[in-house]
Formats: C-alpha cells, structure tokens, sequence
C-alpha cells in the first residue's frame, strides 16, 4: 500500500519567558516554506498539530494553549546594526490558520540564544564570558529588540537563579529592550493612541460602553477597569476561561476595539486576526492568591492586571502585553496609570495570575504626540530539546 514517508526537519524546542515554541532557523526550512505563503503556513500548522477539533494538539509539538501554541523562524539579518531577523507565528490550535500580526515578547527572551546558538550572530560580538548584546529584528512588526545574553565559557548560560512567576525552575536572567515599542506602521499610521486619546469610551453593541485605554506599544492592546466589566482583577484562569459567556463577551470587546483602533476595516475580520489586538482589565492592588498558591500582597504591586491572547486568560502575562502596560503606566491619565495610583512613574510591578512582573518605561511628548524610546524587562530562556521535527511529505 502506497503511503507518504515523513521528513525530517532541524529545529529546536525551546522556553523563552513563559511561552515555549518551536525554534527554526530560515534556511533548514523546505525551500517552499522558506518565503511567506500557503506551504510556510501549512507547514507549521502540522509540526505544532494544528487544526485540532480536540483542542489537545496531541499529533504536534503544541501544548494547546496560546503559550505553548508558538513557531519562530530566524535568519541572518542584511540590516545595519542588526544581527539577526525573527519572524513569530502564533498557530491557531482549533483553525488552519498562522497569525502573523504581531511579536511574542515572551518568545523573544529565546532569540538570541539560539541566534548565538545556531552561529547566526558574529562570533566576534560574543565574548568567551560576559554578556552577548544580540541586535534582533523583529520582522513582524518592524521594530529593534535588544537581547542581553548570558555568556560562560563561550556558550550561551541557560541555568541561573533568576526566577520569573509563571516558570517553575529558576535559570539564567535575559535582559531584553524593546526599542520604540510605539508608533507601529498598522493602526492610527503610527501614532501611539491611534484614535488619539489616551481614554476612549467604547461601545460594543450588545455588551456596554466602557471606558478604554487603546494603545500600540508593545503590541495592540485594550485596557479596560476590571469593575467595570464585573470583576476585582485577581481572577485566575478557571474564574474566565470556564465561562463561555465570559470568553464570548471579551472577544466582542476585542473585536470592536480593533475596529476602533483601525486594525481592521471590517468586524468579521477580527476572527482571522487572533492574536492582535490583546483586551486586558486592570484594577488597584488587592490582595490574592497566584496559582502556584503563592500569596500577592497589596502592598508587592502598582496595579494588578489580567489580560486575554488567543481567546483565553493568559496564564502568566505575554511579555509585549507587559511592554504595553509598562508604556501606559509611565502616561498620567491613562487607566493603567490611573489603576496604580496616577502618579508619575518609570517602572511598575503589577499583579498576574501566576505572581508579578517588573516593567520599566519612560515615555514623553513630542511636537504633541506620546512616544517611548524604550521598555525594559528581564525574562529567562532555555533550550528543552534539539534535534528534528517530522511532518509527512505531503503537508506543504
């Protein structure tokens, strides 16, 4: 009986922050895969396991939720003063579809170690010990990322005490700067607030109008008062994603805020756009219990906040979500800002459902307009497995 043998294909398995992924560098790809299109995207729905009516991913490398549902492909970069192209897919897990409209700032907490890794950064640039400074671009959203890898003994340090909530073990500290995180080209033609107000009223039929902050940095994002919408801010997963109603209501907020915002023309649209823009609600500090059962104190954070990617509450926090709540906070006025305690600021610790996260931003006004050259946060990375995915034949 004729059947169709399975290739084989180098790739790494990897944790970056608290999303792991599938690791490829551009030219181990098939050759077809190796430009944007049908065969790239056909391609990685199967190495992850996607579509899946099971929602389990279990014919892939997915873990079938929006952390763990992640591909990255990298190449040598042709840009001055960059060292390496990163391109970010983010795998729908029950739909054939690979949402290219956004970064994953979790994931990029991994690029320059496997850039280093991988020999796609200068081995000149890489000290034998210190720190390797890896110049990333990050080619889905045009936009500089700077990755401060640790460095012994000439390889890459993936084991240290550093811990991050939401990542069981410790492991080595990755510095990462995200370079004018604002100003994408899509959504308000590069404008930071793309309807112009650092609060909108927005009204989404059927659900309420409600009071938004809309912003591109990091990533789109919409922030809303969690009181507004029926909660405290200390909701864990199980309290949102266990509620259809919960999940059906936050999706049509999400849609109609990236009408508002102008990331789609059309509101159907919204459905092949999954990942972009984010809808998070933000409350003052409180106290409550993180899901390892670690206890947060009022008193440990600015602000708590919970935000939502690929239709779920996000277990930890996607790290350019955290840009964006960074950017926001450093802005008086807005409801970030507001939500911790609507002073001045360059850095905000805020509460997640698995524990907390520190963010540094500094924004400022030019000729009128908000701009920030820069947010800082510090994550982990760590290589899980190496060697070859397999996909049959005849997928691509």
């Amino acid at each position: 009986m004729a059947h169709v043998a399975q290739i084989k294909i180098p790739a790494t398995y990897m944790r970056g922050g608290t999303s792991k992924g599938v690791f490829f560098s551009l030219t181990d790809l098939p050759e077809s895969a190796q430009v944007p299109g049908a065969a790239r995207d056909a391609l990685l729905l199967r190495v992850i396991g996607s579509p899946d009516p099971y929602d389990k991913q279990i014919d892939g490398m997915g873990g079938a939720t929006s952390s763990t549902s992640k591909t990255v492909i990298l190449a040598k970069s042709n840009r001055a003063d960059h060292d390496v192209d990163y391109l970010f897919g983010q795998v729908s897990i029950d739909k054939p579809f690979v949402d290219w409209s956004g970064n994953c700032g979790n994931l990029s907490a991994a690029v320059g170690s496997f850039a280093i890794s991988a020999g796609l950064v200068d081995p000149a640039r890489v000290p034998h010990n210190g720190v390797a400074v890896v110049r990333v671009w990050q080619a889905n959203i045009g936009k500089t990322i700077i990755a401060h890898v640790p460095i012994t003994d000439g390889a890459v340090q993936e084991t240290g005490d550093f811990e991050l909530d939401g990542v069981t073990f410790p492991a080595a500290e990755v510095q990462l700067e995200f370079m004018d995180p604002a100003a994408e080209e899509e959504g308000g033609g590069g404008s930071m607030f793309p309807t112009g107000n650092l609060v909108d009223d927005l009204e989404v039929p059927g659900v309420g109008t409600f009071k938004a902050t809309l912003i591109n940095a990091g990533i789109p994002t919409i922030f809303i008062n969690a009181e507004d919408l029926g909660y405290t801010g200390t909701e864990l997963q199980g309290a949102i994603n266990s509620d259809p109603k919960a999940l059906a209501m936050f999706e049509t907020v999400r849609a109609y805020g990236a009408l508002r915002m102008g990331l789609i023309k059309h509101l159907d649209e919204a459905a092949q756009r999954q990942h972009t823009p984010k809808v998070a609600f933000v409350a003052k500090p409180l106290d409550y219990v993180a899901s390892s059962g670690k206890a947060i104190k009022a008193g440990d954070v600015d602000l708590l906040v919970r935000a939502l990617s690929m239709g779920k509450l996000h277990h930890a926090m996607m790290g350019t979500a955290a840009v964006a709540i960074g950017t926001a906070a450093a802005i008086s006025g807005t409801l970030v800002n507001l939500a911790a305690g609507g002073v001045e600021r360059n850095a905000v610790r805020f509460g997640h459902p698995s524990g907390t996260l520190r963010v540094g931003a500094e924004a400022s006004q030019v000729d009128g307009e908000w701009v920030v050259k820069k947010a800082i946060m510090s994550r982990s990375a760590r290589v899980l497995m190496e060697g070859f995915v397999r996909v049959p034949g005849d997928v691509f």
